[in-house]
């Protein structure tokens, strides 16, 4: 659906790239979160792809239209909110959405009826004859996210969708992107971890203008490691339990993570790509001890990312 190869953008004269050689996937219906710090070129990458900037380099399809040659089929299938989004504080709500509708070329017999659904699928209904001025950060952010929907783009490019929000209005507009997943593509853009483990399947990490990881959390943290962990909780004597997982197949190492009235807790760690939980869950109870929880750890996307920021600026 989104396909961003070798992306490289020059502001003015400055030699310094604000991105460079940014390359990455965003496959139909899928919730793609574009992660880094501020100043890493996330917003000028989302620029591009929306068709507001031009590349210097490389290029951005969307829907198999290039976003230069082809701008205007772009804006068509791209919703977009930017960090800031335009509103005039002096319309009303569906007033707004129906002006929008008319500047994205949405069918005039139609109009009414689309306005009437992106209203009700943000949850606007209550305050449709509110002035944009009066309403609330919260409720201003979804009229953003509204006017993104309203031409019935396949995509939708949201850019730090709950910057500013108190964590009510947080949870709010996060579970509008999520009831969105599946029938559009969609980009969250963010510096907000949890934004991004709350929401998408799969993480671009960029910093200093380029992309350091891709990948899914899970898979992100197997090739940090370079192992899987196990949490394993089992009742029986300590000693001969963790002799017992030390002896399966694949496993490097058993960390004892505490014990409370006969009930154990270790974190065993095996070989990349070697799947030892039904070995583990296997021999525990073979040798006669109860296996009272077994199940992967990850490490958190927070670790995920420092990790990779930290070892950019080292290099």
């Amino acid at each position: 659906m989104i396909k961003v190869e070798d992306l490289t953008k020059y502001y003015g004269r400055s030699p310094t790239p604000a991105i460079q050689d940014v390359t990455f996937r965003v496959e139909k219906g899928e919730i793609l979160g574009f992660l880094g710090p501020n100043g890493a070129g996330k917003t000028t990458t989302m620029r591009i792809i929306t068709g507001y900037f031009p590349p210097s380099k490389g290029t951005a399809r969307v829907a198999g239209f290039d976003v230069l040659e082809q701008p205007m089929e772009v804006k068509k299938r791209v919703g977009y909110l930017p960090e800031h989004p335009p509103l005039y504080n002096d319309m009303t709500v569906e007033g707004f959405l129906g002006f929008v509708a008319d500047i994205k070329g949405v069918d005039r017999s139609r109009k009414k009826s689309r306005v009437g659904e992106v209203m009700e699928q943000c949850g606007l209904d209550e305050v449709r004859d509110v002035r944009i001025g009066k309403l609330s950060k919260g409720y201003r952010q979804r009229v953003g996210v509204a006017q993104a929907l309203v031409h019935d783009p396949e995509v939708l490019v949201l850019d730090e969708p709950t910057l500013g929000l108190d964590p009510k209005q947080v949870v709010e507009v996060r579970n509008l992107i999520k009831s969105l997943a599946g029938e559009r593509t969609i980009i969250l853009s963010t510096h907000i971890l949890p934004e991004v483990s709350m929401t998408c399947g799969r993480v671009v990490i960029i910093n200093k203008g380029r992309v350091v990881a891709e990948d899914t959390p899970e898979n992100l943290t197997a090739r940090l490691r370079g192992a899987q962990r196990i949490f394993v909780e089992v009742r029986g004597p300590v000693d001969e339990v963790e002799r017992t997982l030390r002896e399966v197949p694949d496993v490097r190492d058993v960390q004892r993570e505490g014990s409370w009235d006969g009930t154990h807790r270790f974190v065993v760690e095996s070989a990349l790509e070697r799947d030892v939980r039904a070995q583990l869950a296997a021999s525990v109870v073979e040798e006669g001890f109860e296996l009272l929880e077994l199940r992967p750890v990850g490490m958190s996307l927070e670790d995920i990312f420092l990790q990779l920021t930290t070892e950019e600026e080292e290099v």
